[in-house]
């Protein structure tokens, strides 16, 4: 069985990549940060015959959680989130929403831990939780280390550790998540982002040195 990856560009406020992660044997699978254009996402899964499962979320800000609600509404899927994101999710000041015209929040996410594995379809615990804060307190990374890929949300950007300015950033504390947490996989895992390219392990860390 293979786990196959699918990228999406949501064109909101902010374009930001979506990212379905499928059993290519049953064709079910999760969504991870569904920012906006629920629409897309929708067509996408209709069109290949998916079946999600979950929606996860890297973590909570709203140009990655924009579209979980209706998503969920409409799979009957439930959407899971680092332990800490529910003081994002619930405010939107905190998930910058506010700032943007159109205050979001998107309650009753599930609660995932440093750790913890997540099934792809019939392929169990295909997906491993990394807290990986600084960018916000409840952001985490999915690392599928069958598939050689990382989803890593906005803990990287353009080339280096992501962006911090934002309440409860934190530059230092992110660039010790990053050593500790994704530089310590294979070189060659491919690290696929919010805004930006995919990179390598490799490349991440020497854009570090």
């Amino acid at each position: 069985m293979a786990v196959e990856v699918y990228p999406l560009l949501a064109r909101g406020v902010f374009a930001t990549f979506g990212y379905f992660v499928i059993d290519g044997e049953t064709g079910r699978g999760v969504l991870v940060d569904p920012g906006a254009q629920p629409g897309l996402f929708l067509s996408a899964a209709r069109e290949r015959d998916w079946k999600i499962d979950a929606i996860l979320l890297t973590h909570g800000h709203f140009d990655h959680m924009g579209a979980a609600g209706e998503l969920r509404d409409a799979w009957s899927a439930p959407v899971r989130a680092h332990e800490l994101a529910d003081r994002y999710l619930l405010d939107p000041r905190l998930n910058l929403s506010a700032d943007h015209g159109t205050p979001i929040t998107l309650a009753g996410a599930s609660k995932l831990s440093d750790g913890d594995r997540i099934p792809v379809g019939g392929i169990a615990g295909a997906l491993e939780v990394l807290h990986v804060p600084g960018h916000t307190d409840d952001s985490c990374a999915f690392w599928c280390e069958q598939g050689g890929f990382a989803l890593v949300g906005d803990a990287v950007y353009e080339g280096g550790p992501g962006l911090t300015a934002f309440p409860t950033g934190d530059g230092p504390r992110l660039r010790e998540s990053i050593r500790k947490s994704i530089l310590a996989l294979l070189p060659d895992t491919m690290l696929l982002s919010g805004h930006s390219r995919p990179m390598t392990v490799a490349m991440l860390a020497a854009s570090m040195r």
